[in-house]
């Protein structure tokens, strides 16, 4: 017998992008990254791909930020992540906070999360599970604060170009991510700083319809390799204005990173704290 209740499907719809991996900024010192991003938010200096002291990749839950050592970089927004739990976070970014005195490092509580900013200025926001049900550590959304005006164009070049669900509201565009991620475009009335080139990265099953789109006006920023381009400016498709700098490094799914396996440690274990088996954290993905 069929129920007669009636389902908004479109709720479940995915879209083209499949993962949102991860963020890159670049950084002047490895050593005070690593005691604010391993150290202070309990995330997982990546075992497998080390680069030395030239890139450090940091895993949380199934994201990692990017951190090749240059001049600072810094996301015009904020990062959201999630966190097991944030009276553990308070503890640590205390204990972490005494090394990072002299650097942009601050953090304070603000209702539902954890405002820090990190030692060379980017903004992160940390949040418990129950805020995003389906991830207990991650990276739900990025945000970028954009120009007055730009949502509409910006929603509508996700949504036909990239091939993204997507949802305007009255000065803002969220931009679905895969089935729990999103991007997050909000106006200011506030200046916003010249681009300075970080980037994310995303994973499509639809590889070639934007790439042929965006070859076609001249948008293309880097051809990589047979599993990756880049591109940097969103315009709107009509018109062709150039609405937002953010580059995108846009993979296939048969890129070899793709949803490879990544270690999270128990940012709870300690030398004090260790029980034997409880090293590992695992998020429910």
């Amino acid at each position: 017998m069929h129920s007669k209740t009636n389902f908004d499907r479109s709720k479940e719809d995915v879209g083209n992008v499949q993962l949102l991996e991860h963020v890159n900024v670049t950084v002047p010192d490895q050593g005070l990254a690593s005691m604010f991003y391993v150290t202070g938010l309990g995330f997982t200096r990546d075992p497998y791909i080390d680069f030395g002291t030239f890139n450090m990749w940091v895993n949380l839950g199934d994201q990692q930020f990017h951190l090749p050592v240059s001049k600072p970089q810094v996301v015009r927004g904020h990062v959201g992540v999630v966190v097991p739990e944030l009276e553990g976070l308070l503890k640590r970014l205390g204990f972490a906070g005494k090394a990072l005195s002299e650097t942009s490092f601050q953090f304070k509580e603000e209702g539902d999360h954890v405002e820090l900013t990190c030692p060379y200025g980017n903004t992160i926001k940390a949040y418990e599970p129950d805020k995003f049900p389906n991830m207990d550590l991650g990276m739900p959304y990025v945000e970028f604060n954009t120009p007055p005006g730009s949502s509409k164009g910006i929603a509508k070049f996700y949504s036909s170009v990239i091939g993204c669900p997507t949802s305007i509201e009255s000065d803002s565009v969220r931009v679905a991510m895969g089935h729990n991620q999103e991007l997050i475009y909000r106006e200011t009335d506030q200046p916003l700083p010249e681009y300075d080139g970080h980037h994310i990265a995303i994973y499509v099953s639809n590889f070639s319809g934007p790439h042929q789109w965006l070859a076609e006006r001249d948008l293309i920023s880097e051809e990589s390799d047979q599993f990756q381009y880049r591109f940097q400016k969103i315009v709107d498709p009509d018109s062709g204005e150039l609405l937002y700098e953010i580059e995108h490094e846009v993979r296939s799914l048969s890129h070899q990173m793709y949803r490879r396996p990544l270690v999270n440690r128990n940012p709870a274990t300690n030398f004090f704290t260790y029980r034997r088996g409880n090293e590992q954290f695992s998020p429910a993905t």
